[in-house]
């Protein structure tokens, strides 16, 4: 194989389902299992997920009672949330993960710096 490193990008609602809202320990499994052939493959995966199955920050403050930036946080804080589901399901099915994010939660996820990032794969 030609790529030793890769980035798969999910949006959240991947992780839906059928239900299309909420989290789907079914696909979270589904998914967790093809990351790990890859990985087993020697490939190093690195994983962008959305928040859009939690909820989207512009839809939430698309009537204007909610400030467009606060919208923006909630929809991150909906990545952060899938991204623990995520890192829960990888680390089941056996792997090593490490999550970053840009937002400073230290007792949930180291925070994103790109040279970290790299280290880590």
């Amino acid at each position: 194989m030609a790529n030793k490193r890769v980035l798969v990008k999910f949006s959240g609602e991947a992780l839906a389902g059928e239900a299309g809202h909420g989290i789907d320990t079914k696909i979270l499994n589904y998914i967790s299992q093809e990351i790990k052939s890859l990985v087993n493959a020697g490939i190093e995966v690195g994983i962008v997920i959305g928040g859009g199955n939690i909820i989207r920050g512009v839809t939430a403050a698309q009537d204007g009672i909610i400030k467009r930036t606060s919208g923006d946080y909630m929809g991150m804080l909906a990545t952060v949330i899938n991204g623990i589901a995520m890192q829960e399901a990888c680390e089941h099915a056996g792997l090593e993960v490490r999550m970053q994010t840009a937002i400073k939660m230290e007792q949930i996820a180291e925070p994103y710096i790109n040279r970290r990032a790299v280290r880590h794969l």
